[in-house]
């Protein structure tokens, strides 16, 4: 049941959350952006703040619209979170040599986390990482080998609470239409928030889950009417014609699997700085690195996980000897993966459209553009 509440409502949502033991996590302006972080009231959120993404650029402003969530995606995304940049996988410790060894694990998962204003491309984001580390609730989907399953990633995945909301507009960097992420959110959410400024501020929201019926009974509406679910449509379908990119995926994996020796891949190498924002910033990347230190007595052994990039010569490096030297090399990794092999290696496409890619390169590379370049030709030579 979809029901429609008055905006203010969203405060009392929140504060029962927080009631409940969930550490509260969403979008609020910090450092002239729009970041995930910890919030604790309604007024943390970016209330008639929206942003302006092209290649390479990103800006707030301000708009008249009072809307919390009228902008597209935020700059950070909400993996980090659930695969932090820095985490201690164990300690191993033995008080004299010779000694009985001792191991704990060494990161906290103890704490409930509750996702607030979730978009469509993160929610389709979190879905890709379910299956990539092994924790995917979907049956319907493919698995991930329960042998790799990441055990830090599921107790964090298991404890969380997602409230998602849906895109009243499009930003210029967006893609998810193509990517059939958005903007509508048809499942892997608690509660479902759709808002609309239209003379008056209201929301429907939907529950998705047994912990998000229990949440919608505390709040204060009605039953939404047929109106109001036709308006709620109307909403997507602009949003969906706002698009500010699109990538034609009829046969994509394919086309760029036929596309390895273009010579499109050194023109983007000579523009690309191989610094590794597109995977920085991308939703579904996770690459990661594996250090192993001791103490100076040599008592205490530490393995810390940190994040890494396809980018970063030494992820290559086997055998003694780097695999893919060049920056047209590693850029073609990172794009075909995204978008083809991830296909093969977890039964989707690793992109789901959020344009963070495009925005946050210094250089305006634009993967859609770029794969349109690269794939030109290639249907009618196959």
């Amino acid at each position: 049941m979809s029901l429609r509440i008055e905006a203010a409502q969203l405060g009392h949502l929140l504060e029962v959350i927080r009631n409940a033991g969930y550490d509260l996590l969403g979008p609020t302006v910090r450092d002239g952006a729009i970041a995930i972080d910890r919030i604790s009231q309604l007024s943390d959120l970016p209330q008639g703040i929206t942003d302006e993404q092209e290649k390479g650029l990103y800006r707030l402003r301000t708009q008249a619209s009072p809307s919390y969530f009228g902008f597209s995606a935020p700059a950070q995304t909400f993996r980090r979170f659930l695969q932090p940049p820095t985490q201690t996988i164990f300690w191993a410790s033995r008080d004299t040599p010779g000694g009985p060894l001792r191991m704990r694990s060494g990161s906290n998962v103890d704490s409930k986390l509750a996702f607030i204003g979730v978009k469509a491309c993160d929610l389709a984001a979190i879905g890709v990482h379910d299956v990539v580390f092994g924790c995917d609730p979907n049956p319907q989907r493919p698995a991930a080998d329960p042998l790799i399953k990441d055990q830090l990633y599921g107790m964090r995945r298991e404890n969380l609470l997602i409230i998602a909301t849906e895109c009243g507009q499009a930003g210029s960097t967006c893609f998810c239409a193509s990517m059939n992420t958005g903007p509508e959110i048809e499942a892997g959410y608690d509660l479902r928030i759709t808002e609309f400024v239209d003379g008056e501020h209201w929301m429907l929201i939907d529950a998705g889950s047994e912990q998000g019926d229990t949440l919608l009974s505390h709040l204060a509406g009605r039953p939404a009417s047929e109106d109001d679910l036709t308006t709620r449509e109307q909403l997507l379908e602009r949003t969906r014609r706002s698009m500010g990119r699109s990538l034609d995926t009829r046969n994509l994996p394919q086309q760029l699997a036929r596309s390895f020796d273009s010579p499109a891949w050194e023109d983007i190498a000579e523009r690309c700085l191989s610094c590794a924002n597109c995977t920085l910033s991308c939703p579904t990347c996770f690459c990661t690195d594996i250090e192993d230190a001791t103490d100076i007595t040599g008592r205490t052994a530490i393995r810390t996980q940190r994040w890494d990039s396809c980018f970063n010569k030494e992820i290559s490096w086997l055998h003694g000897g780097q695999v893919r030297k060049s920056t047209a090399s590693r850029y073609r990794q990172w794009l075909t993966h995204k978008l083809s092999t991830w296909h093969d290696q977890f039964g989707s496409s690793g992109c789901v459209g959020c344009g963070r890619c495009i925005t946050w390169c210094p250089v305006g590379i634009d993967i859609t553009e770029e794969a349109a370049r690269l794939t030109a030709g290639t249907e009618a030579s196959s």
